[in-house]
Order: C-alpha cells, then structure tokens, then sequence
C-alpha cells in the first residue's frame, strides 16, 4: 500500500536552499545530513540532494502542493515579497483548482493547488 510521496529536489547550496525554504515559505528542518537536507511543514516533506554542478536554467524540477487555504498562504508570501512566478500568480484552472507558483533559488517549481 502507497501511503506518502516525498519528493526529492537539487540544490546547489544548502545553506541558502534552507534559509530560503524556512525563512520564506515557514517549512522547519526536520534533518540534515551535509549534502542530504529534509525540511517539513504540516503534513508534507520535501527531500533535497546536493547538485553543485546544476544549471539553474536546465533544472525542470517540480512539485504539487495541496493546500486546504490557498488565499490565506498566497497573501501571506506575497507579504514576506516572496516572488510568484511571473505566470504563476494566483487563478482559477479549468481542472478545478486554485493554484499559484514559485521558483525556488534553484529554479525548482512549486505549483500550490486547492480543490475549487
């Protein structure tokens, strides 16, 4: 039985890959092991990899994120003048979600959806 996905993502610098996730988006660390760095919020973990060789530019890493209040976690980024994506803001899909994306300093997507 599949109980839980945790997606893994390259990171260039742990150092700031932490300060931007814990600072900005209010995930805790919940493990580091040097080149290895897990951080949590609520119900959800993402797992990050040492990648200092990555091009920013040919990194297509992304991820889905459900949330139950998207326009209380969207205000509250746009407060902290964390950057949405330029064609990320938040929008009603056709697929019946409310959604809104950012890219981390590594040029990983994290796309944030709720159930319309």
């Amino acid at each position: 039985m599949l109980i839980k996905i945790n997606p893994k993502l390259p990171m260039r610098n742990k150092d700031l890959t932490k300060k931007f996730y814990l600072e900005n988006l209010n995930f805790n660390e919940l493990a580091d092991y040097g080149n290895y760095l897990i951080i949590e919020k609520d119900d959800i973990e993402i797992h990050f990899f040492e990648f200092k060789e990555l091009n920013p530019k040919d990194n297509y890493g992304q991820v889905y994120i459900r949330t139950d209040n998207i326009e209380n976690l969207y205000n509250e980024l746009i407060s902290k003048k964390v950057n949405i994506h330029q064609n990320g803001h938040l929008e009603s899909k056709p697929w019946g979600q409310r959604e809104f994306s950012l890219l981390d300093l590594d040029n990983n997507l994290l796309t944030f959806g709720q159930s319309i």
